[in-house]
């Protein structure tokens, strides 16, 4: 039988009502009671490094889980970490470029219902999180959810009522869980595992909104290494007669910063090309481009990048492919 490392973190699913909503409360001991199978699939250990909504979790603590995992990579044959859904796809997203080319899978899970109450998807999804951990070929960062196997540089939350909250963003579930079992679309390949200890917070998402005005970049000068422009549809930036956009990002650009193009629209990603205001865009200087990268991965790859890279490293490192996260 595997060996399996349970890191609990909160969330729905070990949440109860205290009077104000919902809250975490549940133990990593007290989720896995609720499913006694699983003792029947693997052997697991337990620990509980915080216990937090997801709302609240951020770079620090996608760090912490790092290096829980790091320290105990050689001691297990695979990760369990249960997680609020709210920014599971963000710390997916983040372990993946913290641990990359892992032979051994990471697996977040949680539910949209606590595993308190009766009737509930917190269940089938932790016995599907261990099974597919268990799995002899299992891989690499992961969301097991509503019986979907995606990849961590793919999920994106979709949903926040339905018990099918995640989907994988222009490309394809790694597998899907059937009685229990993955069923695969894609195989991992054997790499060697690296890990990384560091991200740089300084990243901000600016979402265009029609009227936006191009003052945002004097906080953005001042507190930001990098600014990723969540655009309209292809991607572009806005004149409205002053090209008062253009002449900030490229100052903010002069001043050794980075900026990345994203789109707003879910799926199919960006293209500056094609466009005159994507075009225009370009010529403001270093622009990179998310194309069909999802927001997550966008945020977290910066974040890592640009806290080792130095300036002439980040735009080939944000193009090299990590985890199928951008084409």
């Amino acid at each position: 039988m595997k060996n399996i490392l349970m890191i609990a973190t909160g969330g729905t699913i070990a949440s109860k009502n205290n009077g104000e909503g919902l809250t975490p409360a549940m133990t990593s001991k007290e989720l896995l009671s609720c499913v006694p199978e699983i003792a029947e699939l693997c052997h697991v250990t337990t620990v509980q490094p915080f216990n937090l909504d997801s709302t609240n979790i951020g770079p620090k603590h996608w760090i912490e889980l790092e290096s829980i995992i790091e320290n105990n990579y050689d001691s297990y044959d695979g990760f369990v970490i249960t997680h609020g859904t709210d920014t599971m796809a963000y710390t997916a997203a983040a372990l993946s470029y913290l641990i990359q080319n892992s032979s051994k899978p990471i697996v977040l899970t949680g539910s949209q219902k606590s595993a308190y109450l009766r009737d509930t998807d917190a269940r089938k999804n932790l016995a599907d999180a261990f099974a597919f951990c268990a799995d002899d070929e299992a891989f690499g960062v992961h969301i097991v959810f509503d019986g979907n196997v995606i990849l961590g540089t793919r999920a994106k939350k979709t949903r926040t009522h339905s018990y099918n909250a995640f989907s994988s963003v222009d490309y394809p579930n790694t597998a899907i869980m059937r009685d229990g079992k993955p069923f695969y679309y894609i195989k991992g390949e054997i790499n060697s595992t690296r890990f990384y200890r560091n991200l740089n917070e300084k990243v901000f998402v600016l979402k265009m909104i029609p009227g936006l005005k191009a003052d945002i970049f004097d906080y953005l000068d001042n507190s930001c290494d990098a600014v990723v422009i969540e655009s309209f549809g292809s991607g572009g930036l806005p004149d409205y007669g002053d090209g008062e956009f253009f002449t900030r990002l490229k100052a903010f650009l002069d001043k050794g910063k980075t900026a990345v193009l994203t789109t707003q629209v879910e799926r199919e990603g960006s293209s500056l090309e094609t466009y005159e205001v994507g075009r225009k865009l370009l010529r403001c200087g270093r622009i990179l481009e998310a194309r069909c990268m999802t927001l997550e991965a966008t945020v977290a790859k910066l974040m890592w990048i640009l806290s080792f890279a130095k300036d002439d490293e980040i735009e080939p490192l944000f193009y090299a492919p990590i985890g199928k996260d951008i084409f």
